[in-house]
């Protein structure tokens, strides 16, 4: 069971001010301590639609970018669930993924929810426009936001994508914000998965 996030205001004021004018080291979009992108109305596999907002009684939200089609994020899986699981008392986890092919589309997404069980939301954006705003570039990539939705860990699950890891990245980084500390890794890049499948737009020439 996890207990609350007794300290949240404390490193909720070290990672949110002053807000960043730049990106960070990996991400092109955002930087530790930017404001997280909102999305509202994405079809989930649930059958709702579903925005941030919902989720203000959250202390924390992790936003994972992933797709039923890569198999480094398919390999996750299972750790993005017991992470779930693990911290469902206070933190809320949401899977979003913005590739349009068919295997990627929202029929498969709700077949592949049902057959694994899914403990968290996973969310349909194909208009991809949350990813673009988020900087996400592979699948699976985090972002862990805090109790004033500023990002204070972006990058990878942990250090290896096969095998035990040695360095679990987003687990190192919930501990520091339940202690009121911003996380000592707080970017990383994102685990070697696939790239997400960005669609051409007229603005990208």
């Amino acid at each position: 069971m996890t207990r609350p996030f007794a300290a949240f205001a404390l490193v909720a004021c070290a990672v949110a001010a002053p807000v960043p004018v730049h990106a960070g080291k990996f991400n092109k979009a955002l930087d530790i301590g930017s404001a997280a992108p909102a999305w509202a109305d994405l079809a989930g596999t649930d059958g709702k639609k579903h925005a941030l907002a919902d989720l203000a009684d959250k202390d924390a939200v992790l936003v994972v970018f992933t797709c039923n089609s890569c198999p480094v994020a398919v390999g996750y899986e299972g750790r993005i669930a017991a992470f779930a699981k693990a911290h469902a008392g206070t933190l809320a986890v949401v899977a979003i993924n913005v590739n349009t092919g068919k295997e990627d589309a929202l029929p498969a997404m709700t077949e592949r929810a049902a057959k694994k069980n899914f403990p968290f939301a996973y969310l349909y954006d194909p208009t991809q426009e949350i990813a673009r705003r988020y900087g996400a570039k592979y699948t699976p990539e985090f972002f862990l936001l805090n109790k004033d939705r500023k990002v204070v860990y972006m990058g990878a699950f942990d250090d290896k994508a096969t095998g035990a890891p040695t360095t679990k990245y987003l687990d190192d980084a919930v501990a520091a914000l339940r202690a009121g500390k911003a996380p000592a890794t707080a970017e990383t890049s994102a685990a070697a998965g696939c790239g997400i499948r960005f669609n051409a737009k007229k603005s990208d020439d």
